[in-house]
Formats: structure tokens, sequence, C-alpha cells
């Protein structure tokens, strides 16, 4: 298990309507998922979604890009959740549901067009519910690394909203 993110870097990433979204620009992400089967993020159309706890506003977002599966960072994170990826161009990113980032986070697809693993972890999701703070509130991880697509995998529910959403 490779630990060293061969890239890593962090950013605030625009919030609207509870969600923000990891999309490839030019094909599917991969088949459909409701994000009420883990809580958290779901693929819809296409596009990847992570559903925030709050309703507008901006979040933390840390981009750790692996060779290999990493073990899962050891922080104080409430959610952990992985499902798998296909990048179509190799342009598989971050974005808003609307507005753009104000600075680019690394592409997530690396190595080019073809498939990742997303683990992605959260905290913080429980401080804001429906609100839209000033500051920020929640943070989010994710680490990528290529690897063939397999089921959705759940390693740690442990928030409200999570809760409150699966179903």
């Amino acid at each position: 298990m490779g630990n060293v993110a061969v890239e890593r870097r962090n950013g605030d990433v625009p919030v609207q309507y509870h969600q923000f979204d990891i999309k490839d620009e030019d094909g599917p992400t991969g088949p459909e998922l409701n994000y009420r089967q883990n809580g958290i993020i779901g693929v819809l159309d296409g596009v990847i979604v992570v559903t925030t706890g709050i309703h507008t506003g901006s979040v933390d977002v840390d981009i750790a890009l692996h060779e290999t599966e990493p073990a899962p960072d050891d922080g104080a994170w409430e959610e952990i959740v992985e499902i798998s990826a296909r990048s179509v161009s190799g342009d598989l990113q971050v974005r808003g549901m609307m507005d753009d980032l104000d600075e680019e986070l690394p592409v997530l697809a690396f190595q080019g067009p073809g498939d990742y693993r997303l683990r992605l972890h959260a905290r913080g999701r429980d401080t804001a519910i429906d609100l839209a703070p000033d500051e920020i509130t929640e943070w989010y991880l994710v680490q990528v690394w290529p690897e063939p697509t397999r089921p959705m995998s759940v390693l740690r529910q442990t928030d409200r909203f999570g809760a409150s959403n699966r179903g």
C-alpha cells in the first residue's frame, strides 16, 4: 500500500444546493449511484456528486494522488466512502456545481484516461446543516489511485447528516 502521495493539493470548493461535483466533461464517470446508498456520494447523469451539510458556501477539499492504494487517512474523519470512477478524457476534476474554483485542484485522472478509485473522507457536515456559513465548516479529503472498477465500499459512517440521507 503506497502511502506517499504523488501530488497533494488543497483548495476551497464552492457549494450550491448541498453539493459539489467531480466530473469529466467528455463522458460519464460511471453508472448511476444514488447517494442515499451511502449518505454522501453518488453518480447522477454521469457526474459524481458529493453531498454537503451546508446549503451554500465553500468547503475545504484536499486532493491526494497515489500510484497504488493508500491506507485510509487516520484523521478525525466522520464519513469515508470509496467509489470507482472512469475518466474518458483524462480530465476528471473537482468542480463547483455552478462556479469555477478560484485555484485549480489537481486533475484526478493523473495517469490519463482510464479507471480510478476515489476514497472520499468527510468531517464537519453536522456543523451548519442547511446554512450558508461565511467560514469553512466542512473538510474533505479525496485519495485517488488507478484501479479497475469495483463496487462501492463504505469504511466509516458516523455523522448525523449522512444518517439522515441514507435510506
